[in-house]
């Protein structure tokens, strides 16, 4: 793998798909929130539950695609993509 594509993932697209992750964290967290302070109305649970759903499934999605990534690397050999020392 060549520098310059090493130092596009470690720059760029992981800070992405960590800033990603914790948006689907803070959806999750906020469906849960709502979901128990608003006990007594259905409709705010249920824009809990929605939330809860979302968040969850973002999560899933992203550390799917890790294990995805993880899954291939160690298939073909390819050593992992660790930061670049400056």
């Amino acid at each position: 793998m060549n520098a310059f594509l090493a130092k596009v993932v470690t720059q760029v697209i992981n800070p992405i798909i960590l800033l990603l992750a914790a948006g689907a964290f803070v959806v999750f967290l906020w469906g849960v929130f709502e979901f128990i302070v608003h006990a007594g109305d259905e409709t705010k649970r249920k824009e809990g539950r929605s939330g809860i759903f979302w968040g969850l499934i973002g999560l899933v999605i992203i550390f799917g695609a890790y294990g995805i990534i993880n899954t291939v690397l160690n298939t073909f050999n390819l050593p992992p993509i660790q930061k670049i020392s400056q």
